[in-house]
């Protein structure tokens, strides 16, 4: 039984393949196209599903797209009469559900095929952010709630999972949702691209909650634990989002109104310097997010009772709301997918065929992200050849190693050096993380390695930090937790007389995003933190993507023209070590 899984025409549009209950390949389609978040029709990660399960697509039993565009019709036309949104407005989201709709056509034409044999499935939108973290989790059972922008109509969704069934005991409808207010205050803050959000998180903990107050009128918490927009400071529901979602990066115009600049103050452009106000503004932002996902998550728990809790959904990239799980609420596991925004959806629309609609029993755990495009020892090779005039024009060696060991030690000694490190190895991370595969690596003892790597390769802002790995058996001992994080979703403090060993890795609030690394999910990659902790004592490294502004990389080649146009120090790809002299 082939069920092949499909997020279009959406931002980060992807695919995943599941063979007889079990995950093949998961991809976005933004690695192959080279542009971020791409949103569109996904065809060529859809490709290199089929490949990865060397079936074609008639070959496919059933094909799942996360989106339904026949969901809630009547919420939608009620709307439309009691709001009365501009035509424009309308007219963009007819266009959006028509090619949504258009699936069929748009596979047979992608594939050259005359007509589609597997069966279509459209499941709704939050039904398969739901069932991308519950039926790929450790539980039998648990609490379920997904959070985001829209899709479907509505912006969250929340229920209680058994064995094969979600049963969905809630939602917020359109327009109210944490997802657009997030995005709003971003903009507002001067951060215009689609994505920009995880920046506004690193930058709140330089600010003070000064303005929770202002937050509370934008938001409003209810007493059953739902919440509702203050309409008044948002344009979406009354001119709609101004969204490109087609054939590249998705675009979404201003959402907030004039009147929330009447509350706030002047709007900060992005060029303008970061004042101490925007910094209070995003930590008060953060605050009033944190306050309102808590009050959802725990009505859930006093509705389900469950301990276990599945999350979903792109407000699920919040790290810093996840580590506080176990604080803020009475939940005594969590579990968040690898890709847990919309990318995810592709996993979850084809487990919520298998689970629900075909009846089979769960049995699939995500324990690793590592699901993408893998590369031979020949592919290496060729790659290598193919640049080696530039590799010999920047005075780089390339070195061969038959021991993993070896390679281990060598670039841990590296890195404890100082090198900057690219490290490709092994099948590309599914989900918006490196996660030791495609990572640049670096010294966390280092206090000026943040500007480094900014200054090398990253050139991003100074107040973002970077990630730790750390080897799971030392989790507690560094963190004030000792819970599994393999995909880096959740930020925990460093124990306080642990952050001056690892400056680099540690925010300016004393946390770090967490991802702990186990022997059994990725060998190699524990094999270096396991060799740096041998010569310096530090069982952790600096783990950040392997890309400079775009997409993580993804081929042999796209590591080597990342290395070579940066001042990278080190490039490990495999058992091939490059080394500028």
């Amino acid at each position: 039984m082939i069920i092949l899984g499909i997020n279009a025409h959406h931002a980060d549009a992807a695919a995943a393949i599941v063979v007889d209950g079990k995950l093949v390949a998961a991809a976005e389609e933004e690695r192959f196209r080279r542009i971020k978040h791409w949103a569109g029709f996904p065809s060529v990660a859809i490709r290199y599903c089929l490949d990865e399960a060397r079936i074609d697509l008639n070959d496919v039993d059933h094909i799942a797209v996360n989106r339904d565009p026949n969901a809630r019709l009547f919420q939608r036309a009620k709307f439309i009469l009691a709001k009365r949104p501009s035509l424009g407005a309308i007219r963009k989201r007819l266009a959006n559900r028509a090619k949504i709709g258009g699936i069929e056509e748009e596979l047979a034409q992608a594939f050259a095929i005359e007509s589609l044999k597997p069966r279509l499935h459209h499941v709704e939108h939050h039904r398969a952010h739901l069932a991308s973290a519950y039926f790929v989790a450790p539980f039998d059972d648990a609490a379920v709630l997904s959070v985001d922008g829209f899709g479907d109509f509505v912006s969250s969704m929340w229920g209680v999972a058994s064995r094969n069934k979600i049963e969905v005991l809630g939602e917020v409808g359109f327009p109210h949702s944490l997802g657009i207010f997030y995005t709003a205050m971003t903009q507002y803050l001067g951060f215009p691209h689609y994505g920009d959000e995880y920046k506004v998180m690193g930058l709140a903990p330089y600010g003070k909650p000064s303005q929770l107050d202002a937050m509370r009128d934008v938001v409003h918490v209810q007493a059953d634990g739902t919440f509702r927009l203050n309409l008044d400071y948002f344009t979406h529901h009354s001119a709609g989002l101004d969204m490109v979602w087609q054939g590249g990066m998705p675009v979404i115009g201003p959402v907030y109104s004039q009147q929330l600049i009447d509350r706030l103050g002047p709007v900060r452009a992005s060029d303008e310097p970061i004042e101490q106000r925007h910094k209070d503004l995003a930590a008060s932002m953060q605050a009033m997010f944190e306050e309102a996902f808590f009050a959802l998550a725990n009505a859930l728990y006093e509705k389900t009772k469950n301990p276990r809790f599945c999350l979903a959904g792109g407000c699920a990239y919040n790290s810093v709301a996840n580590g506080l799980v176990f604080d803020r609420s009475p939940y005594k596991d969590l579990y968040i997918q690898a890709a847990a925004g919309d990318a995810g959806g592709a996993i979850g629309a084809a487990y919520w065929v298998w689970n629900e609609i075909l009846g089979n029993t769960k049995s699939f755990v995500m324990t690793h992200a590592y699901w993408g495009p893998e590369y031979d020892d020949v592919a290496l090779d060729e790659s290598i050849a193919a640049r080696r005039a530039d590799l010999d024009a920047a005075h780089c060696t390339i070195e061969r190693f038959d021991d993993e060991r070896d390679l281990c030690r060598r670039t841990a000694v590296q890195i404890a050096n100082g090198d900057v490190v690219g490290w490709f190895q092994g099948r590309m991370e599914w989900g918006p993380r490196a996660l030791g595969n495609r990572s640049i690596v670096c010294d966390p003892r280092r206090a000026d390695m943040k500007n480094i790597l900014n200054q090398k390769i990253k050139r991003r802002e100074s107040f973002r930090p970077f990630a730790p790995s750390v080897l799971r058996e030392a989790v507690g001992e560094w963190f004030e937790t000792d819970y599994d994080v393999p995909f880096m979703l959740q930020v925990y403090q460093i124990r306080e007389e642990k952050r001056a060993q690892i400056p680099a890795v540690t925010h300016v609030n004393g946390s770090g995003r967490l991802q702990s690394v186990d022997e059994q999910q990725n060998a190699r990659y524990y094999h270096l933190i396991e060799a740096f902790r041998d010569a310096t004592g530090i069982p952790l490294v600096l783990n950040t993507s392997f890309n400079e502004n775009e997409p993580v990389v993804n081929t042999p080649a796209q590591a080597l023209d990342c290395f070579l146009r940066t001042k990278m120090d080190l490039l490990v790809m495999g058992d091939v070590m490059i080394r500028r002299a």
